[in-house]
């Protein structure tokens, strides 16, 4: 990476709006999160109060569908939750808005929409998922 840091694309005010920004995407996420753990508790709680055979209730496979479906959009929000915690690390560091791949600036509109984002959208489209 090069001696230019995130300092010099950010001004202090612009890295207080994204630290605002990164803020409020964490606490939304944060609700998220608890939101679907209730939920998912409520699902866990529901089957317990009842012998559920899954394999020859017709409603069990929908039970497990569901219960899958909101485990996994839980992972989903806690794996969002510690892209934005390492986004604000980056700030701090002062490397926010550099691509963590080639060093290059990441675009103001990709960081827009998805203000995690730790590539540039051509290190994104290369990196295996």
């Amino acid at each position: 990476m090069d001696d230019l840091s995130a300092d010099a694309t950010f001004p202090p005010i612009e890295r207080e709006s994204v630290r605002e920004r990164l803020a409020a995407a964490r606490a939304g996420t944060s609700a998220q999160i608890a939101a679907l753990s209730r939920d998912f508790d409520g699902i866990v709680e529901a089957n317990a109060l009842v012998a559920v055979d899954d394999e020859h209730d017709p409603e069990g496979s929908s039970t497990a569908f569901e219960r899958a479906h909101v485990a996994s959009l839980l992972a989903q929000a806690r794996d969002h939750l510690d892209d934005l915690d390492r986004a604000l690390e980056r700030l701090e560091r002062g490397e926010y808005g550099r691509c963590e791949s080639c060093g290059e600036p990441i675009p103001a509109e990709r960081l827009g929409v998805r203000p995690a984002a730790s590539t540039c959208v051509r290190c994104a489209a290369t990196r295996p998922r």
